[in-house]
């Protein structure tokens, strides 16, 4: 098959946790959540121009909700307007703005929209610390699965998706997490992960499993350049790229009773549950274990021993 007939499919999940931006506002840092989503929009659109057979897709992971940023309901009914009035898109298309191709104009506008809609009527409430990374990656997996059934048998679709991280991992999501690593990896799609704070040992499992990469940006006003040089290329070609080494990937699992990370615990032999304590009746599927008890050893009987003669010695 030719190489300009298949379509490479990008899709990057952003972690736009409120809770994590919020700390970043009161710690007064440089890096905030505008500039990152600017550099997302600068590879998106950098991926955009490489090929005119390349595709996008934008997901924002809430502490609330997963959301598409682009392709979004605006861009999918053709109603789109900078002053907030409805428009056709080819309209839009058909102003030139500083130059700049009118469809990555259009799609920047789009996600800017999106995304101050989405801040706006959030809620932040402090105890709301988690992402929901596992329900963004399930929904863009849904959405690698929905564009390769549109495609033609003439084209193939290559598809990977990138997530940017930004706050904690959530145990509670450990098994959802699982079950969408080893879905993307039988349905050979490769995830990337860029981490921004702390390290993430869910997301160094999925790098691994999927044939991915995994980098903790040293230097977060610096992520365009990471970005551009690190996650943009194809998995095809980045073993001709000089890349930072692979990290070490820890693969300890979150117990179902504690949500704990442990490294040595009991499974269930029916639903594959892990508990970091004994429990005689599985919590997840209810299954009874039969405890095989050590063997009771009957006490010997004791054989009479035989009469013994006293003699008395006068």
């Amino acid at each position: 098959m030719a190489a300009d007939e298949d379509v490479n499919l990008l899709v990057i999940v952003v972690d736009v946790n409120p809770v994590w931006w919020g700390q970043q506002i009161l710690k007064e840092s440089q890096f905030t959540l505008s500039k990152c989503m600017d550099a997302v929009m600068v590879m998106g659109n950098s991926h955009l121009v490489m090929s005119h057979s390349n595709r996008l897709a934008l997901i924002a992971s809430h502490s609330q909700e997963s959301r598409f940023l682009y392709p979004s309901k605006q861009w999918k009914s053709g109603s789109f307007s900078e002053s907030g009035g409805t428009t056709s898109a080819e309209s839009t298309l058909s102003s030139s703005k500083d130059g700049k191709f009118e469809l990555l104009a259009l799609e920047n506008d789009i996600v800017t929209e999106e995304i101050k809609e989405l801040m706006a009527k959030t809620e932040v409430r402090a105890h709301l610390t988690e992402t929901l990374l596992a329900g963004s990656l399930a929904k863009a997996l849904c959405y690698i699965h929905k564009v390769s059934k549109e495609m033609n048998a003439s084209h193939e679709l290559k598809s990977r998706i990138l997530v940017i991280k930004a706050a904690e991992d959530s145990a509670a999501q450990y098994m959802n997490f699982m079950n969408v690593i080893f879905a993307a990896q039988k349905q050979n799609i490769v995830i990337d992960a860029c981490i921004l704070d702390s390290d993430s040992g869910l997301l160094q499992q999925a790098t691994d499993i999927t044939g991915g990469l995994y980098l903790k940006i040293p230097q977060l006003s610096a992520i365009t350049q990471y970005l551009l040089w690190v996650f943009l290329p194809a998995p095809e070609q980045r073993s001709q790229l000089v890349l930072p080494p692979p990290v070490h990937v820890d693969y300890r699992a979150a117990c179902f009773c504690h949500r704990n990370l442990i490294e040595i615990g009991y499974v269930c032999s029916v639903c594959l549950s892990i508990f970091c304590n004994f429990s005689p009746i599985c919590t997840t599927c209810e299954t009874a274990f039969r405890i095989a008890l050590p063997p009771v050893l009957k006490a010997k009987k004791k054989k009479p021993r035989p009469p013994t003669l006293n003699y008395l010695v006068s």
